[in-house]
């Protein structure tokens, strides 16, 4: 079941979004592993313990914290993409794991059927159309004594890794239209006051949103040029560029980027500041 209001989301994450993680994931993973073991390490002890993973997306948060919780724990990642869930499920048996189990299906409506200890997302809850309805429903999947732990991105002005590649864009492509900054996306919870305001709603309670600043690498080990084909196809910068620019404009803007991000080069890749809100709660 999805919420008429996530159609969207769902549409985007199995047709366009989903796909192309799936081939990005080696990539996208060792760029948010610190982040996602971060939040992970706010939660607290979970051995033994019952965990929903948000927006699991290609699985790779919902098996670490299979490995957390021990063989008396147990792990569900739910997510929207078929795309994405297929790779985790084959990753989860090729690892042998088998206290993680994945679910295709809509967080902010989705009756679940068992209460869990703890909730997890990295950077998988910033998609809901409903957020406060959303949360309200996670509140109530929860047991009594049960923790949040999420990371999400504070604005784009705080992250280089996105608003560098996306200004050099902008010198060959026309701005886009403004967007409303609560619509769903990468920065729906860019305003940690708004984040406070959901969680307070949906009945959580002890709401901690601190600011995590970090140095984000990306692209270990990998080219410059292969680098910056990879970022154009992330992000704002893949929405602004889209499917159908000509491969001249591909190449222009492929070399405005190289450009900006060479000072930011280092031995190991691409070194670049990111910033997230660590959000953690309790249920009431």
């Amino acid at each position: 079941m999805v919420s008429p209001a996530n159609e969207e989301q769902e549409d985007y994450w199995n047709k366009q979004a989903g796909p192309k993680w799936v081939e990005l994931q080696s990539f996208i993973d060792a760029q948010l592993q610190d982040l996602g073991a971060a939040a992970m390490d706010r939660l607290g002890p979970i051995d033994g313990a019952t965990v929903l993973d948000v927006g699991c997306g290609c699985g790779t948060t919902t098996m670490q914290l299979a490995r957390r919780v021990g063989e008396t724990g147990a792990v569900v990642g739910i997510d929207l993409s078929g795309p994405m869930l297929e790779r985790a499920r084959e990753t989860a048996r090729a690892s042998g794991i088998r206290n993680a189990t994945f679910q295709q299906a809509d967080a902010q409506v989705h009756s679940f059927s068992q209460r869990f200890g703890a909730v997890f997302s990295r950077f998988g809850v910033m998609f809901f159309a409903e957020p406060e309805k959303a949360f309200a429903n996670l509140h109530g999947a929860m047991r009594e004594d049960g923790v949040l732990s999420f990371v999400c991105w504070r604005s784009i002005d705080q992250n280089d890794w996105m608003i560098v590649p996306l200004r050099a864009a902008l010198e060959h492509l026309p701005p886009p239209p403004i967007p409303d900054p609560n619509a769903p996306g990468p920065f729906a919870f860019a305003d940690g006051d708004r984040v406070r305001r959901i969680l307070t709603a949906a009945g959580f309670t002890g709401i901690e949103v601190d600011r995590h600043d970090s140095a984000l690498q990306i692209g270990k080990g990998r080219p410059l040029a292969e680098i910056v084909r990879i970022v154009m196809q992330m992000g704002p910068t893949s929405r602004l560029l889209g499917d159908a620019a000509l491969p001249d404009l591909q190449a222009r803007v492929a070399e405005s980027i190289q450009t900006a991000l060479q000072p930011y080069l280092d031995e190991n890749g691409i070194l670049m500041r990111g910033s997230t809100w660590m959000v953690r709660a309790r249920r009431a």
